[in-house]
């Protein structure tokens, strides 16, 4: 079942990301080829006001990145992604807005708010095999680590 994500609408839920942080988009994209991976969900976020607006090249094979165009907003492209899916009951919207997910309902989507599924992006990974959850490796990125894939993310060159 693949999410459809009003991403700024994600970020402003999350407690380690913030709106006006440049890198927002690029982080909630990590945040989400990690729980793509874990889970095997593919996702689609749309964010607000990208320039020059379309599929960005942070997408990756299970996170589609699609930024509105100056002349739109992620409200309205994820409405007619909800109009024009094939698969509707196959979907869950991400949203906090009432009329997206009302659109979706209508359409016969789960829907969930951006609060609750940042709950499930921010749930801790268990293999099958945990006995002792007590004992689960660190998963922590040096600040190095992390420049270097959200400069992956955004197109840029290595700086080294």
């Amino acid at each position: 079942m693949p999410y459809l994500i009003d991403g700024h609408n994600v970020i402003g839920k999350l407690p380690d990301i913030a709106l006006d942080d440049p890198n927002d988009e690029a982080k909630l994209v990590q945040k989400l080829a990690g729980f793509a991976a874990r889970t095997g969900k593919r996702c689609v976020v749309v964010f607000d006001s990208g320039l020059p607006g379309g599929k960005s090249r942070m997408s990756t094979g299970m996170v589609e990145v699609v930024f509105a165009s100056h002349r739109s907003d992620a409200d309205r492209l994820i409405m007619g992604r909800i109009r024009s899916a094939p698969d509707p009951a196959n979907w869950t919207v991400v949203s906090s807005d009432n009329r997206v997910q009302a659109a979706g309902q209508q359409r016969r989507m789960k829907t969930l708010s951006a609060a609750d599924f940042t709950a499930l992006l921010q749930a801790p990974v268990r293999s099958a095999d945990d006995d002792d959850p007590g004992e689960a490796e660190s998963i922590h990125q040096s600040e190095d680590e992390i420049n270097y894939w959200l400069n992956r993310f955004m197109g840029k060159p290595d700086s080294d």
